[in-house]
């Protein structure tokens, strides 16, 4: 069972909290970003992106918050998988600056460091400090940042967020990730049912016939409507060896004409198609 943390007393009258799935432990940068998203909700920390999201589907909770994309890395592909393959729908996104800083036990040289522990997002955003300074030190992939310091030893450091604090623990004082200008953009995620009324940004993924022109034909359809792309990425679809899925962000209403003409031309001309998102 995930750890849950238990963040507002209620009185037997109140009404109940929103409850609110992440990937924890306790410190995690998605429990940062649930916590602006959703202040004062009840946060329920899971062991993975897919728990969180069994926790949304199931009821347990109202809103599941996942990472999509960092700055540096790019999309996190078991999130955007996730999306694809569920019924769930994006319906906020927040945008969460991340500084990153190497976690080692109290009087532990950074000579004497063997091994780095930490998610792979982070260890792949901080791979120049690590060839620098670590150069023969084994990086292990955790499920979490914080995750990393329980592994801590006198021969390992982990990579955690500059929020953390931990007896015993000392944290460097710079951010070390290879460009500070860092966000990872987060969604808020629910179970799927109606469509907002209004948006500012439309997420949805495809999959195109395979022919020359194919994805070009796609993004015709968005030029014509005059509506501007913002995001593009793909993904190898996993039962079509051979194809792609192209997840697609643009600025638009889902009201206006255009929107709805776009994402009907859309829908009519890929082999699938689904909606991820709506949100401002």
């Amino acid at each position: 069972m995930a750890t849950e943390e238990r963040q507002t007393n209620m009185s037997p009258n109140a009404r109940a909290p929103l409850r609110v799935s992440c990937l924890g432990p306790e410190g995690s940068y998605s429990q940062q970003a649930a916590r602006q998203m959703r202040p004062g909700a009840e946060i329920l920390l899971c062991h993975s992106f897919g728990e969180a999201v069994d926790k949304l589907l199931s009821g347990r909770a109202d809103y599941a918050v996942l990472p999509v994309e960092n700055s540096l890395n790019g999309g996190v592909l078991e999130c955007l998988d996730l999306l694809s393959e569920e019924e769930i729908f994006a319906v906020e996104e927040f945008p969460l600056a991340i500084d990153h800083r190497i976690a080692t036990l109290k009087g532990v040289g950074y000579g004497d460091i063997r091994r780095i522990y930490s998610h792979e997002q982070a260890i792949g955003q901080c791979a120049d400090y690590i060839g620098k300074h670590f150069p023969d030190a084994e990086c292990v992939f955790t499920t979490a940042t914080t995750e990393s310091l329980e592994k801590l030893d006198a021969h390992s450091a982990g990579i955690v967020g500059a929020h953390i604090v931990r007896e015993g623990v000392v944290l460097s004082d710079e951010n070390i990730a290879d460009n500070k200008n860092n966000f990872t953009r987060f969604i808020l995620a629910e179970r799927r049912n109606s469509l907002p009324e209004h948006s500012a940004m439309v997420f949805f993924c495809a999959v195109c016939a395979d022919k020359p022109g194919s994805l070009l034909g796609l993004l015709k359809i968005f030029l014509r409507n005059g509506l501007n792309l913002t995001r593009i990425e793909s993904r190898p679809v996993k039962d079509m060896f051979g194809q792609y899925r192209f997840f697609i962000e643009f600025a638009g209403d889902l009201a206006s004409d255009w929107v709805k003409r776009a994402l009907s031309e859309a829908r009519a001309y890929c082999m699938q198609f689904k909606l991820l998102g709506a949100y401002n």
